[in-house]
């Protein structure tokens, strides 16, 4: 990507630099998403059995450097669960080298409950507008 400068007001003395994708579309956070389909058989158990799996990986999500927030995104109507990590854009290659440490195990965790399909993962960038 190629990099774009802009000046903060607060920081007069410094440049800050943020990645574009195009001239017009630039970001400061990287952002991987993990994400499935649950099942609203035996009450939502598989629902249930998602949100212990974050549960226990919560803290080594929340510890990876650069990491800005951890969200969790559960749809009742078209049954998705996301996790979603964003980090700092510059701290996202770091990550990414780690294989993006606990994520392995997430996915594993989650592929072995019943009721749970379409296991996937996704990488994309955000920015306030």
């Amino acid at each position: 990507a190629s990099l774009v400068a802009l000046q903060d007001p607060r920081l007069a003395s410094h440049t800050l630099r943020m990645p574009e994708v195009v001239p017009n579309v630039s970001f400061d956070t990287v952002a991987r998403e993990i994400r499935c389909k649950w099942s609203q058989d035996n009450d939502k158990a598989s629902l249930v059995a998602l949100q212990e799996v974050l549960n226990s990986h919560a803290a080594a999500l929340k510890s990876v450097p650069g990491v800005k927030n951890v969200q969790r995104v559960v749809c009742g109507g078209c049954l998705d669960f996301k996790v979603i990590v964003a980090l700092d854009a510059g701290a996202f290659g770091d990550w990414e080298a780690a294989s993006f440490e606990p994520e392995s195990a997430i996915l594993e965790a989650m592929s072995a409950i019943e009721g749970v399909t379409g296991v996937e993962t996704q990488t994309y960038t955000l920015m306030q507008v």
